[in-house]
């Protein structure tokens, strides 16, 4: 059991990476980077401004699908496996319908029942509160019957004032004050959640009486037909979307008795894709165009084609149209749209880091390769070390990933499935199984940096670039990097007479779980050799592997070469 928690030492041991990934492509003719200079700056391809736009050529194609063409209901699965929500759902996200108002604003218009503070003082000193009676008037003593029918809150301090001035015309000053707001007590029906009589004050808003409902119910309820009727007529039409679009929503005052119908839903055409509104949108008739649509969703503007599928009298259809020509397509109830940017880039952007002059991004078209680019960068040859230029790469950060992932799973498989012929040794794959739970769990975690070894011997090879590419071109250097299994990981001054061994001995010799066996050169431009032998150059980095105890641990070959991939994809093992 002792010799099994070791084990445990040494694999956690293994799990601190510093993360990137190597390739080797070659090309036939390769050549230095300093033959590169002489081709000056007449190339073409190559921008060396900061990232620039590239314009693209737009494309003929039908709305008719060709053999092999990828059709609009392959490019919907979000689709099919739930709807995205209403577009206006989140207007009865907030709590905003318990937050009351005195519904005391400008533009409320007086109602019997509401409570008027009325003061006199000058030549006759009189205060007193008023209720406006059944025939909207307020009965002020010693001037009488005031009518406030239709007043709004704003005007009843002058519509008061000018009728107490024919009684009292000089002498006295006057103030008159809205207090209070008569409840009323509206209904609320259609297809909302909680429908029924909800209480509120007459110059509430809408949305608060559809909140106090539980807002509209987003399968079955319209957002772009809501009405308000009084006595059996309709008296107001409401689209919300007005409000969620551009911030317009009517101002009116309810009555007692009025009903709020909320209409079944429209015509609702689903959108998904590069657009900044992903929703369900629902048309205000029948039938409309893309125009009509593309305002609402409002597509990013690298769409280039819309994949529209539904249904016909017909029977079902797909269709997959440029952006233009979209425009004017007739849609119906229940079409799925998905807006895609489907030409590719015809400019990429790539990045230069390390030891050169000039700027850090250059704009190339597609077809541009490394030596076309190598031509429009500067480098001080004291400085920077030409010859070890490498690529990072995200593709093949990815292609990289997948193999390590792969390597663990087949490691858990073998692991997780192999017998055990009595209970001590089940305990024991129990334990092992345990730590290479762990060790897979936080291998996982490594994100390859994917580096393209390109150089060798002072020769390039003439690679075609990628979009993202960072081309590298290392810094001279005179230390040797020592790292892994040693006593004391450190940088040390190269000595050309020096070897392999010499380094880890003034690095401290080997640590205790040092694989003796297995250590690793990594040049500059990215080489990795396994127990090289010969002299080291300036700028080399040596790793000593650990060592997996292959008399207590099952499947040691497995770990090992994950443990390689990591070391190769790392170039360090702390």
């Amino acid at each position: 059991m002792t010799k099994l928690l070791n084990v445990a030492g040494a694999i956690s041991l293994l799990l601190g990476f510093i993360v990137s990934s190597n390739a080797v492509a070659v090309d036939e003719q390769p050549q230095s980077l300093s033959q590169l200079q002489s081709l000056g700056n007449n190339n073409q391809n190559i921008s060396n401004s900061s990232l620039q736009q590239g314009t693209f050529n737009k494309t003929n194609r039908s709305g008719v699908l060709l053999p092999g063409e990828a059709s609009a209901q392959e490019l919907l699965p979000a689709a099919e496996e739930g709807l995205p929500p209403p577009f206006g759902a989140n207007l009865f996200a907030g709590g905003y319908e318990s937050e009351r108002s005195d519904g005391l604003n400008d533009d409320y218009v007086v109602a019997p029942g509401d409570k008027v503070s009325v003061w006199l003082w000058g030549a006759v000193n009189q205060s007193e509160v008023l209720t406006v009676d059944n025939q909207s008037n307020l009965f002020i003593t010693n001037v009488g019957p005031i009518n406030v029918a239709n007043v709004k809150a704003s005007q009843l301090n002058q519509v008061v004032t000018e009728r107490i001035k024919q009684v009292y015309k000089s002498s006295v000053s006057i103030y008159v004050n809205l207090l209070t707001a008569t409840p009323v007590s509206v209904y609320i029906t259609g297809s909302v959640i909680r429908p029924g009589q909800y209480a509120g004050v007459a110059s509430d808003s809408v949305l608060y009486y559809l909140k106090r409902a539980g807002g509209i119910d987003s399968e079955r309820g319209s957002y772009r037909s809501v009405k308000v009727l009084r006595n059996n007529e309709v008296i107001k039409e409401i689209d919300l979307y007005d409000f969620v679009l551009g911030g317009y929503l009517p101002r009116f005052n309810f009555k007692d008795g009025d009903v709020i119908l909320v209409e079944r839903q429209q015509a609702t055409i689903l959108v998904t894709g590069s657009v900044r509104n992903p929703f369900r949108f629902e048309l205000d008739k029948d039938e409309s165009i893309g125009t009509d649509l593309i305002k609402i969703a409002r597509p990013y503007a690298k769409v280039s084609h819309v994949g529209v599928v539904g249904d016909r009298a017909d029977g079902p259809f797909s269709i997959y149209v440029p952006f233009a020509e979209f425009a004017q397509f007739q849609l119906k109830d229940g079409d799925r749209v998905f807006f895609n940017d489907d030409i590719r880039a015809q400019i990429f952007d790539i990045q230069v880091a390390g030891s050169y002059l000039g700027p850090s991004y250059f704009a190339v078209k597609k077809d541009t390769r490394l030596y076309d680019l190598l031509a429009h960068i500067e480098v001080d040859p004291n400085l920077a070390d030409f010859q070890s230029v490498y690529i990072q790469r995200k593709s093949v950060a990815q292609k990289q990933k997948e193999l390590i992932d792969q390597s663990l799973e087949r490691l858990e498989r073998s692991v997780f499935t192999a017998p055990a012929s009595s209970d001590g040794e089940a305990s024991i794959r129990l334990q092992e199984g345990q730590m290479i739970l762990q060790f897979t769990e936080r291998a996982r975690k490594i994100v390859p940096l994917g580096k393209v070894v390109i150089a060798e011997n002072g020769k390039i090879a003439n690679v075609l670039l990628e979009q993202g590419d960072i081309v590298h071109i290392p810094a001279k250097s005179d230390l040797v990097q020592v790292g892994g299994e040693v006593m004391m990981p450190q940088a040390l001054v190269y000595n050309e007479n020096a070897t392999v061994e010499d380094y880890i001995a003034w690095a401290g010799g080997y640590s205790e779980r040092a694989n003796y066996e297995q250590i690793m050169v990594i040049n500059p431009n990215g080489m990795v050799r396994l127990n090289a032998t010969g002299a080291l150059k300036p700028g080399d980095q040596i790793l000593v592997l650990p060592k997996v105890d292959a008399k207590i641990m099952q499947n040691v070959k497995d770990i090992t070469q994950i443990i390689y991939q990591i070391a190769v994809a790392a170039n360090a093992i702390k």
